[in-house]
Protein backbone atom coordinates (compact mmCIF):
# COMPACT_ATOMS: atom_id res chain seq x y z
CA UNK A 1 0.00 0.00 0.00
CA UNK A 2 1.16 3.63 -0.71
CA UNK A 3 2.49 5.26 2.03
CA UNK A 4 0.70 8.63 1.08
CA UNK A 5 -3.02 6.64 1.51
CA UNK A 6 -1.58 5.80 5.10
CA UNK A 7 -0.23 9.46 6.00
CA UNK A 8 -3.69 11.12 4.19
CA UNK A 9 -5.32 9.26 6.82
CA UNK A 10 -3.18 10.55 9.28
CA UNK A 11 -3.86 14.16 8.51
CA UNK A 12 -7.10 13.87 8.56
CA UNK A 13 -7.49 11.59 12.25
CA UNK A 14 -5.39 14.22 13.69
CA UNK A 15 -7.18 17.34 12.26
CA UNK A 16 -10.99 15.87 13.19
CA UNK A 17 -9.80 14.04 16.18
CA UNK A 18 -8.52 16.80 18.42
CA UNK A 19 -11.91 18.52 18.62
CA UNK A 20 -13.05 15.76 20.59
CA UNK A 21 -10.10 16.49 23.48
CA UNK A 22 -12.35 19.23 24.03
CA UNK A 23 -14.92 17.82 25.76
CA UNK A 24 -14.49 13.89 25.63
CA UNK A 25 -16.20 13.35 29.14
CA UNK A 26 -19.50 14.13 26.98
CA UNK A 27 -19.31 11.32 25.01
CA UNK A 28 -22.05 8.39 25.19
CA UNK A 29 -21.80 4.90 23.86
CA UNK A 30 -23.67 4.92 20.13
CA UNK A 31 -23.72 0.68 21.15
CA UNK A 32 -22.17 -2.48 20.36
CA UNK A 33 -19.28 -2.87 17.63
CA UNK A 34 -18.58 -6.05 16.21
CA UNK A 35 -15.81 -7.04 18.52
CA UNK A 36 -18.06 -6.66 21.73
CA UNK A 37 -17.16 -3.71 23.12
CA UNK A 38 -18.73 -0.20 23.34
CA UNK A 39 -18.68 2.05 20.33
CA UNK A 40 -18.50 5.65 21.29
CA UNK A 41 -19.02 8.50 18.82
CA UNK A 42 -14.73 8.95 18.80
CA UNK A 43 -14.10 5.57 17.37
CA UNK A 44 -16.96 6.01 15.04
CA UNK A 45 -15.49 9.23 13.36
CA UNK A 46 -11.80 7.41 12.98
CA UNK A 47 -13.19 4.51 11.52
CA UNK A 48 -15.32 6.41 8.81
CA UNK A 49 -12.25 8.38 8.32
CA UNK A 50 -9.93 5.40 7.65
CA UNK A 51 -12.78 3.28 5.73
CA UNK A 52 -13.67 6.40 3.32
CA UNK A 53 -10.08 7.18 2.48
CA UNK A 54 -9.42 3.56 1.65
CA UNK A 55 -12.51 2.76 -0.51
CA UNK A 56 -11.57 6.51 -2.29
CA UNK A 57 -8.24 4.64 -3.28
CA UNK A 58 -9.46 2.23 -5.49
CA UNK A 59 -7.71 -0.84 -3.88
CA UNK A 60 -9.30 -3.86 -4.09
CA UNK A 61 -9.18 -4.69 0.18
CA UNK A 62 -10.96 -7.05 2.50
CA UNK A 63 -11.48 -4.77 6.04
CA UNK A 64 -11.65 -5.74 9.54
CA UNK A 65 -12.26 -3.44 11.96
CA UNK A 66 -13.01 -3.32 15.85
CA UNK A 67 -16.33 -1.53 15.44
CA UNK A 68 -17.28 -2.25 11.23
CA UNK A 69 -16.51 -6.10 11.62
CA UNK A 70 -15.55 -7.41 7.92
CA UNK A 71 -15.95 -5.58 4.93
CA UNK A 72 -14.77 -5.94 1.15
CA UNK A 73 -13.90 -2.72 -1.15
CA UNK A 74 -13.90 -3.05 -4.91
CA UNK A 75 -14.01 -6.81 -4.80
CA UNK A 76 -11.52 -7.74 -1.95
CA UNK A 77 -7.95 -8.51 -1.16
CA UNK A 78 -5.23 -7.89 0.88
CA UNK A 79 -6.19 -7.79 4.37
CA UNK A 80 -6.26 -4.38 6.57
CA UNK A 81 -6.53 -5.10 10.11
CA UNK A 82 -7.99 -1.35 11.36
CA UNK A 83 -8.42 -0.62 14.96
CA UNK A 84 -9.52 3.36 14.95
CA UNK A 85 -8.99 4.14 18.18
CA UNK A 86 -6.54 2.00 20.72
CA UNK A 87 -7.39 3.16 24.18
CA UNK A 88 -11.11 4.11 23.56
CA UNK A 89 -11.11 4.50 27.19
CA UNK A 90 -8.36 6.92 27.58
CA UNK A 91 -9.81 8.65 25.25
CA UNK A 92 -13.08 9.28 26.73
CA UNK A 93 -12.01 10.12 29.81
CA UNK A 94 -9.65 12.89 28.58
CA UNK A 95 -6.02 10.66 29.32
CA UNK A 96 -3.81 12.05 27.09
CA UNK A 97 -2.82 8.11 25.34
CA UNK A 98 -4.20 6.53 22.49
CA UNK A 99 -3.95 5.70 18.96
CA UNK A 100 -4.79 3.96 15.85
CA UNK A 101 -3.64 1.15 14.15
CA UNK A 102 -3.34 -0.48 10.98
CA UNK A 103 -1.86 -3.41 9.63
CA UNK A 104 -1.68 -4.78 5.82
CA UNK A 105 -1.27 -8.43 5.44
CA UNK A 106 -0.87 -10.35 2.36
CA UNK A 107 -2.50 -13.95 3.39
CA UNK A 108 -4.83 -14.40 6.46
CA UNK A 109 -2.50 -15.28 9.77
CA UNK A 110 -0.01 -12.77 11.52
CA UNK A 111 2.22 -13.98 9.66
CA UNK A 112 0.83 -12.43 6.19
CA UNK A 113 1.35 -8.79 8.06
CA UNK A 114 3.52 -7.14 5.19
CA UNK A 115 3.36 -3.62 6.64
CA UNK A 116 2.12 -1.59 9.85
CA UNK A 117 1.14 1.94 10.60
CA UNK A 118 0.33 3.27 14.14
CA UNK A 119 -0.14 6.84 14.71
CA UNK A 120 -0.06 8.49 18.13
CA UNK A 121 -3.12 10.77 18.11
CA UNK A 122 -2.01 12.90 20.65
CA UNK A 123 1.51 14.18 19.03
CA UNK A 124 1.16 12.72 15.98
CA UNK A 125 4.16 10.25 16.59
CA UNK A 126 3.92 7.76 13.41
CA UNK A 127 5.50 4.65 13.37
CA UNK A 128 5.84 2.44 10.44
CA UNK A 129 6.95 -0.71 9.48
CA UNK A 130 7.18 -3.01 6.23
CA UNK A 131 8.55 -6.61 6.27
CA UNK A 132 12.06 -6.49 5.63
CA UNK A 133 12.47 -2.94 5.39
CA UNK A 134 12.99 -1.96 9.15
CA UNK A 135 10.85 0.36 12.03
CA UNK A 136 10.90 3.71 11.58
CA UNK A 137 9.36 6.41 13.98
CA UNK A 138 8.59 9.76 12.44
CA UNK A 139 10.90 8.47 9.08
CA UNK A 140 13.79 7.41 11.44
CA UNK A 141 14.94 3.83 11.76
CA UNK A 142 14.57 2.75 15.39
CA UNK A 143 15.53 -0.30 17.55
CA UNK A 144 14.48 -2.15 20.60
CA UNK A 145 16.26 -2.03 23.38
CA UNK A 146 19.62 -3.77 23.71
CA UNK A 147 20.58 -4.96 27.09
CA UNK A 148 18.80 -7.30 29.48
CA UNK A 149 17.71 -5.14 32.22
CA UNK A 150 13.86 -4.69 33.03
CA UNK A 151 14.08 -0.70 32.72
CA UNK A 152 10.41 -0.44 32.42
CA UNK A 153 7.73 -3.19 32.03
CA UNK A 154 4.56 -2.52 30.10
CA UNK A 155 1.11 -4.68 31.11
CA UNK A 156 -2.30 -4.49 30.65
CA UNK A 157 -4.93 -5.91 32.49
CA UNK A 158 -8.34 -7.03 31.76
CA UNK A 159 -9.57 -8.07 34.92
CA UNK A 160 -6.85 -6.83 37.58
CA UNK A 161 -7.89 -9.45 39.72
CA UNK A 162 -6.87 -12.38 37.83
CA UNK A 163 -4.18 -10.45 35.68
CA UNK A 164 -2.12 -9.27 38.42
CA UNK A 165 -1.50 -11.74 40.45
CA UNK A 166 -0.28 -13.63 36.59
CA UNK A 167 2.21 -11.69 35.94
CA UNK A 168 3.77 -10.10 39.12
CA UNK A 169 6.86 -12.40 39.63
CA UNK A 170 7.68 -10.46 36.33
CA UNK A 171 6.65 -6.88 37.06
CA UNK A 172 8.44 -7.42 41.03
CA UNK A 173 11.41 -7.46 38.45
CA UNK A 174 11.33 -3.65 37.05
CA UNK A 175 12.65 -1.22 37.78
CA UNK A 176 9.71 0.35 36.84
CA UNK A 177 6.11 -0.43 35.58
CA UNK A 178 3.39 1.22 33.87
CA UNK A 179 -0.26 0.21 32.01
CA UNK A 180 -1.08 2.93 29.87
CA UNK A 181 -4.32 1.31 28.32
CA UNK A 182 -3.37 1.25 24.45
CA UNK A 183 -1.96 -1.98 23.59
CA UNK A 184 -0.24 -1.10 20.04
CA UNK A 185 0.79 2.28 21.17
CA UNK A 186 2.44 -0.40 24.35
CA UNK A 187 4.00 -1.94 21.48
CA UNK A 188 5.34 1.03 19.54
CA UNK A 189 7.09 2.50 21.92
CA UNK A 190 8.66 -0.76 22.78
CA UNK A 191 9.98 -1.04 19.06
CA UNK A 192 11.84 1.93 19.68
CA UNK A 193 13.35 1.08 23.09
CA UNK A 194 11.65 3.18 25.26
CA UNK A 195 9.68 -0.03 27.00
CA UNK A 196 11.76 -3.34 27.90
CA UNK A 197 8.78 -5.81 28.08
CA UNK A 198 5.07 -5.54 27.30
CA UNK A 199 2.53 -8.12 28.38
CA UNK A 200 -1.42 -8.68 28.68
CA UNK A 201 -1.86 -12.05 30.21
CA UNK A 202 -5.78 -12.00 28.77
CA UNK A 203 -6.47 -13.05 25.25
CA UNK A 204 -6.44 -10.48 23.06
CA UNK A 205 -8.18 -9.73 19.24
CA UNK A 206 -5.51 -9.82 15.92
CA UNK A 207 -6.42 -5.88 15.49
CA UNK A 208 -5.27 -5.11 18.90
CA UNK A 209 -1.88 -6.37 18.49
CA UNK A 210 -1.31 -6.93 14.80
CA UNK A 211 0.65 -3.73 13.57
CA UNK A 212 2.85 -3.96 16.84
CA UNK A 213 3.76 -7.06 16.10
CA UNK A 214 5.72 -6.48 12.98
CA UNK A 215 6.72 -2.81 14.08
CA UNK A 216 8.58 -5.15 16.62
CA UNK A 217 9.79 -7.85 14.37
CA UNK A 218 11.27 -5.26 12.24
CA UNK A 219 12.86 -3.14 15.53
CA UNK A 220 14.73 -6.50 16.05
CA UNK A 221 12.48 -7.79 19.14
CA UNK A 222 10.28 -10.86 19.61
CA UNK A 223 7.09 -11.19 20.34
CA UNK A 224 4.97 -14.59 20.90
CA UNK A 225 2.49 -15.70 23.81
CA UNK A 226 2.97 -15.81 27.35
CA UNK A 227 4.11 -19.53 26.78
CA UNK A 228 6.33 -18.33 24.07
CA UNK A 229 4.74 -20.09 21.05
CA UNK A 230 4.30 -18.10 17.88
CA UNK A 231 1.91 -15.39 17.08
CA UNK A 232 2.34 -16.28 13.17
CA UNK A 233 -0.24 -18.91 12.89
CA UNK A 234 -3.44 -16.66 14.27
CA UNK A 235 -6.20 -16.17 12.11
CA UNK A 236 -6.49 -12.46 11.17
CA UNK A 237 -10.39 -11.76 12.39
CA UNK A 238 -12.48 -10.24 15.60
CA UNK A 239 -12.49 -13.58 17.95
CA UNK A 240 -10.09 -13.64 21.26
CA UNK A 241 -6.70 -15.36 19.85
CA UNK A 242 -3.66 -15.34 22.14
CA UNK A 243 -1.87 -13.56 25.38
CA UNK A 244 1.10 -11.26 24.80
CA UNK A 245 4.51 -10.86 25.32
CA UNK A 246 7.00 -8.83 23.29
CA UNK A 247 10.21 -8.17 24.49
CA UNK A 248 13.16 -5.96 23.16
CA UNK A 249 15.45 -9.13 22.56
CA UNK A 250 15.79 -12.67 23.28
CA UNK A 251 17.74 -12.34 26.65
CA UNK A 252 14.71 -10.35 28.08
CA UNK A 253 11.94 -12.11 26.89
CA UNK A 254 13.78 -15.84 28.19
CA UNK A 255 14.05 -14.10 31.55
CA UNK A 256 10.26 -12.82 31.15
CA UNK A 257 9.45 -16.13 30.03
CA UNK A 258 11.42 -17.86 33.25
CA UNK A 259 9.44 -15.43 35.87
CA UNK A 260 5.87 -16.19 33.91
CA UNK A 261 6.30 -20.06 34.69
CA UNK A 262 6.65 -19.32 38.13
CA UNK A 263 3.05 -17.70 38.15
Amino acid sequence: MDIRILRTIREKLLRRLSETRINPLSQKALGVGAAGDKTFPIDKIAEDIIISELESSGLPLSLISEEYGRKELHGGGRRVLIDPIDGSKNAISGIPFYCTSLAIAEGDTIGSISMAYVVNLINGDEFLAEKGKGAFLNNERISTQGDDEFHLIAYEAQVPGRDIPRIIPLLSKAHKTRCLGATALDLAYLSQGAVSVLVNPSLSRSFDFAGGWLLIKEAGGVFTDTKGDSLDGIDLGLEKSAPLLASGNQRLHDKALALLGKS
